[in-house]
């Protein structure tokens, strides 16, 4: 039912307002009427009593006529009869129903459209939405939110479905409806009111539910298309994927939220670089790519990408249809397969490849070699050979020049790649036959980055370099040895003969000391080949450093300032202290003397995990963790190719006559003896950084133990050194065997003596096995020492042993049975070392 129908739309149903307007005009009309009379009556004296009497009943007969037409509407006063006639009425011509109500509830105005849409035909039907839906559940709720809106001054709007209309007559009684209902204040001179307006939506919702039933068939067809679609944004972020591409990738397409994954995620490395390069030119492309589904299976696809141009999507959005490229596609064609896995492959192979026309231009290329040799060079018109150093050029404008003549069996080209950080590349050409027309290749060339494999044979070289000149310093030091035994030993047996007032004496001293000099070189070169004799122990860099460091501020000097910076909770570590601490002295002092005019010296330990080693980008430092310490100097600096031969023997930048070149071999020595790593880093002009990397050590209940040494018995100890027990000497040295023989004679012992171990092997048996210790070297022909020792303790287990090298004593434990115990006497040595040594021994329990 509707007001157009009636043809009364232009009429409130009620409109107490205007009545009530009209009978307050008409009042005052008659009023002022019967005012007007009154006053002819009172001032009129030119005028008879009868005149003013007819007169004054005139007057008030037409005021009250007047008072009574106009509040029967007979009589209307045009002056102010059309205000608010306008606003009136739009109001009564409506769709939206409107009820005005008092302070006190009462209906003040209705629209026509109210009574329509609630069924009220007449005035008298007008029921306020407060008590026409006290009774209908759905509603209840939200009327009575509105209704204390209203009491409060505030406006409001709630919408519900009722399972009936409230117009009954006008609709299927059956039907269900949708009504929006709002509520308002309003000031009006006469108080507070309220303007309450109800609507049918119930079409608008009718054609929300088609529209989003129309939605979801296209987003079926959508997800059920035998191609895969997906949204990204200008960051890959995926905005909307399709099941069919879900299931590709092994998603759950409910788990996917909008703008969480990146499509990044899905491709294969290789397919990666391309996507992105292709995606920053903002335009329409084809890519033949690979997928990386959930469970790391390889799918081959073809990417339509098309960028969004208009307003409705945010910037850089681009919307993509992924087509399966893989053999499981039954449509595809044997020549669409084909394309297929030759792109597969190309795309996917791990080195770089492109064809190359007769100039050099690049063709074609796989991702590969645009990550290796940049976009420029890929897609560039200036020629692949500018992405090489010149030192390449010749060789690689010789191999196209063969490859442009058809030619086979071109000899592979290395060259270096331009760019941040040194990059060499081995390049393979190979004559190509040219296809089409319109095609100018001439040839593939296939790229192989050999950086890694470069920097690894340079290591290898330089390890073999360094390990070489570590066996001849080595095999040096042991003969060095032999001959200062035998200096020693002569010259103290000449100081035992000659007094102190002696003229020979001070040169015998002078022998001496010079003797004990060269040991102390041989010691370094011992420490650079690793073969010095080492005595780790757990130790705590930081102490040890801060115990050292009133010897470090004399060593730095005056003119440069030492610094400390030590980490908190530092971990153990297992090295020699006295040998750590002459590879921190000599360190300082280094910077010192690269620092003639002054600087600043640091040392800084620290721990560094095992995921934070690989940063420092050292290939040869292996994973675990580390303690690092290391020596940072404010000076002069190095070149690299000083720095690369830094640690080698008798290498030395400094003046003749001011070093030996032994300091930082031995250096070298004793941190790889102790199982680290150390490196330089050096630039001209700005200083210099040595790092060392010891590995943690972790303590455990049972640790190993080393044999017992009598080399850490002090020589000095006041002891007596003589005895009466048979000792058995082996040494294949004649000169050093006889000095030896001869100091222990001295002492009262009863000395054997063997120039081999088949030799010793004879002499115990004649003895028939009574010896009670056994002195005997490590490296002797036909037989060396821990051959001798195993064989000797087959008959005699508790037989007592031993070892005089000028090598390290872990050079040769290592190969001995484990439990075995033995002395051990590093070459060279004094005779009053030896003494002690073999009574410190004989005492043993």
């Amino acid at each position: 039912m509707n007001g157009a129908a009636r043809g009364t739309i232009d009429k409130p149903l009620i409109d107490r307002t205007a009545a009530a307007s009209g009978v307050r005009r008409f009042l005052l009309l008659g009023g002022a009427l019967i005012l007007a009379g009154a006053s002819l009556a009172l001032f009129g004296r030119s005028y008879g009593q009868m005149a003013l009497l007819a007169t004054f009943g005139f007057l008030s007969v037409v005021g009250i006529g007047a008072i009574f037409a106009a509040a029967l509407g007979v009589l209307r006063f045009s002056s102010r009869a059309n205000d608010g006639g306008i606003a009136r009425d739009y109001l009564d011509s409506a769709r939206t129903g409107l009820l005005i109500l008092d302070r006190r509830g009462q209906v003040v105005y209705a629209n026509r459209a109210y009574g329509d849409l609630t069924g009220a035909a007449r005035a008298g039907e007008v029921r306020t939405l407060e008590r026409m839906l006290a009774r209908e559940a759905e509603a209840t709720e939200a009327v009575y939110h509105l209704a204390n809106l209203a009491r409060d001054g505030r406006s409001g709007q709630r919408e519900f479905r009722l399972a009936h209309s409230l117009a009954p007559s006008g609709r299927d009684k059956d039907s269900p409806c949708w009504y929006r209902v709002s509520v308002r204040p309003l000031a009006t001179r006469g108080g507070q009111m309220q303007a309450w307006q109800i609507l049918d939506i119930t079409a608008d919702r009718k054609h929300e539910e088609s529209s989003f039933q129309d939605l979801q068939h296209a987003i079926d067809y959508l997800d059920k298309a035998p191609a895969g679609f997906f949204a990204a944004d200008g960051e890959h972020r995926i905005a909307y994927l399709n099941a069919t591409l879900a299931e590709w990738l092994d998603l759950d397409l409910s788990d996917v939220k909008p703008y969480e994954r990146s499509f990044l995620e899905f491709l294969a490395p290789a397919s990666r670089t391309v996507y992105v390069e292709r995606s920053k030119a903002q335009a329409e492309s084809i890519d033949d790519l690979d997928l990386v589904s959930g469970s790391g299976k390889s799918l081959p696809v073809r990417l339509l990408r098309r960028p969004v141009q208009d307003d409705s999507a945010a910037p850089g959005t681009v919307r993509t249809l992924v087509l399966d490229r893989s053999g499981d596609n039954e449509a595809a064609t044997p020549v669409e397969l084909a394309e297929a896995r030759f792109t597969r492959f190309f795309n996917s192979s791990p080195m770089a490849i492109a064809t190359l026309n007769p100039g050099g231009r690049v063709v074609r290329f796989n991702a590969v070699f645009r990550r290796i040799f940049g976009a420029e060079a890929a897609e560039g018109a200036t020629g692949f050979q500018m992405a090489i150093r010149e030192s390449g050029h010749e060789a690689f404008r010789k191999a196209l020049s063969d490859a442009s003549d058809g030619r086979s069996g071109i000899l592979p080209v290395d060259a270096e790649v331009i760019g941040d950080g040194p990059r060499t590349v081995r390049l393979y050409l190979s004559a190509v036959p040219k296809i089409g027309a319109d095609s100018d290749e001439c040839a593939i060339v296939y790229g192989v980055d050999i950086t890694q494999q470069r920097a690894l044979e340079e290591q290898i070289a330089q390890s073999q370099r360094m390990q070489a000149i570590g066996n001849l310093a080595g095999g040096i030091a042991h003969d060095f040895n032999n001959v200062l035994t035998i200096i020693t030993a002569s010259v103290d047996f000449l100081l035992l003969n000659h007094r102190t007032g002696d003229p020979s004496f001070q040169d015998l001293l002078l022998i001496k000391q010079s003797a004990n000099r060269a040991a102390s070189l041989v010691r370094q070169l011992l420490a650079y080949s690793r073969r010095q004799t080492m005595r780790p122990k757990m130790l705590n860099l930081t102490d040890v450093v801060a115990d050292m460091h009133l010897l470090l501020k004399r060593v730095s000097g005056d003119h440069a300032a030492l610094e400390r910076h030590h980490a908190r909770d530092l971990w153990p570590v297992m090295a020699d202290i006295g040998q750590f601490e002459q590879v921190i002295t000599n360190l300082v002092q280094n910077a010192r003397d690269a620092m003639p005019s002054g600087g600043k010296i640091s040392i800084t330990t620290r721990n560094v995990p095992a995921s934070e080693a690989s940063g420092f980008g050292y290939s040869e430092l292996t994973d675990g963790d580390y303690v690092l310490v290391e020596v940072t100097d404010t000076g002069t600096g190095m070149p690299a190719e000083v720095a690369e031969r830094i640690f080698e023997p008798f290498f030395t930048t400094k003046e003749i006559g001011k070093g030996t070149g032994l300091g930082l071999s031995m250096v070298y020595g004793i941190i790889k003896q102790s199982n680290g790593y150390i490196f330089v880093d050096s630039t001209q002009g700005k200083g210099t950084t040595f790092r060392i990397f010891l590995p943690r050590f972790v303590p455990t209940e049972t640790l190993g133990v080393s044999s017992d040494s009598t080399a850490a018995v002090v020589s000095g100890a006041k002891m007596d050194l003589s005895g009466t027990e048979t000792i058995l000497l082996v040494e294949d040295e004649d000169h050093v065997r006889a000095g030896n023989v001869r100091a222990l004679k001295m002492r009262g012992y009863d000395v054997q003596e063997a120039a081999s171990g088949v030799e010793a092997l004879e002499v115990l048996e004649e003895l028939d096995g009574k010896i009670d210790l056994v002195v005997s070297d490590v490296v002797m022909p036909e037989m060396d020492g821990p051959t001798l020792l195993r064989e000797m303790r087959k008959t005699r287990p508790d037989l007592k042993f031993i070892f005089v090298s000028g090598y390290a004593e872990e050079a040769f434990a290592k190969n001995m049975p484990e439990g075995e115990k033995f002395g051990f006497l590093a070459k060279p040595f004094s005779l009053k070392e030896l003494a002690v040594a073999v009574k410190t021994m004989l005492n043993e329990d």
